[in-house]
């Protein structure tokens, strides 16, 4: 499909980053891929964790760069992990800000590589990733980046807004719109190829589904009862969420996600009831 990003979308909410270090090629770059010098830091229940965690199953990285897994709700009163906080400290004098996840580690310094979860994505997938899934096939950057302002911006802030209890009626009334906009370009792209841009899965899969996650089990709470059918009203689209849901680098870590809701439209039980999930029988 041609993904492209919703000009009337409100701006990402995303946190800006603390620390935004890259692995390069070779040695000269600093940090470099090396089997087992970096460790990952996430949490299952944060979409910015998430995304990192299903790049890292699907890779099969477990044996060259291991994971944390840290509680799926945050320990400290600013939103960080208490567990994170010595790490943030070695790595910049005085640090105040909240220790959030996802966190690259570098082992060998003690210090923090990157907190930032796209860039942490590519660089596992660029530098560790050879001969396994490409997730960023060449000449798929555009497409990928596009789908992530699109996730970003028509799916993640404006369901946050269209739910939000401080918005005004016109204020819910276009994020509702932008949002269901967003949903209706990707439905009807949903038959173009197997996957969002491919025929294999990609970065755009990853980020579309945990857009559809927290779509799901977290905004849908704060919808009401008819803006939930609307949404529900995809089904070709929940049909794919639900299909790599099935896949065990999707589901297993949404199932890690304890701190989450339970899902509903993308449960790997296509059958499962919820309000909207399906057109009820007639009596």
């Amino acid at each position: 499909m041609s993904a492209t990003p919703l000009t009337a979308a409100p701006p990402s909410a995303r946190p800006t980053p603390a620390f935004r270090g890259r692995i390069g090629r070779d040695a000269r770059s600093g940090h470099y891929a090396v089997p087992r010098r970096y460790r990952l830091y996430l949490a299952a229940a944060d979409p910015g964790c998430l995304r990192v965690a299903v790049t890292h199953s699907l890779l099969g990285l477990d044996a060259v760069c291991p994971v944390t897994f840290l509680p799926a709700v945050p320990d400290c009163p600013d939103g960080g992990h208490s567990a994170l906080r010595p790490l943030y400290e070695a790595s910049a004098h005085h640090y105040t800000g909240p220790a959030l996840a996802p966190l690259l580690g570098d082992d060998w310094s003690g210090r923090i590589v990157s907190s930032h979860g796209p860039d942490i994505a590519r660089d596992l997938a660029r530098r560790f990733g050879g001969g396994r899934a490409a997730l960023y096939p060449c000449g798929a950057e555009s497409q990928i980046e596009a789908v992530e302002r699109m996730c970003a911006q028509g799916i993640e802030a404006a369901a946050q807004r269209a739910g939000a209890a401080d918005a005004d009626d016109d204020e819910r009334a276009a994020a509702l719109g932008t949002l269901l906009a967003t949903l209706g370009v990707l439905e009807s792209g949903m038959n173009a190829h197997a996957y969002l841009i491919s025929d294999q899965i990609t970065a755009a899969d990853i980020e579309l589904w945990v857009a559809l996650v927290q779509l799901d089990t977290v905004h849908r709470h704060h919808l009401d009862a008819e803006t939930v059918r609307r949404v529900a009203g995809h089904p070709a689209l929940w049909s794919y969420a639900r299909r790599l849901t099935a896949h065990p680098a999707f589901g297993a870590h949404l199932d890690q996600a304890a701190g989450a809701a339970a899902p509903a439209l993308v449960r790997a039980d296509p059958a499962a009831d919820d309000i909207g999930a399906r057109p009820q029988p007639t009596p």
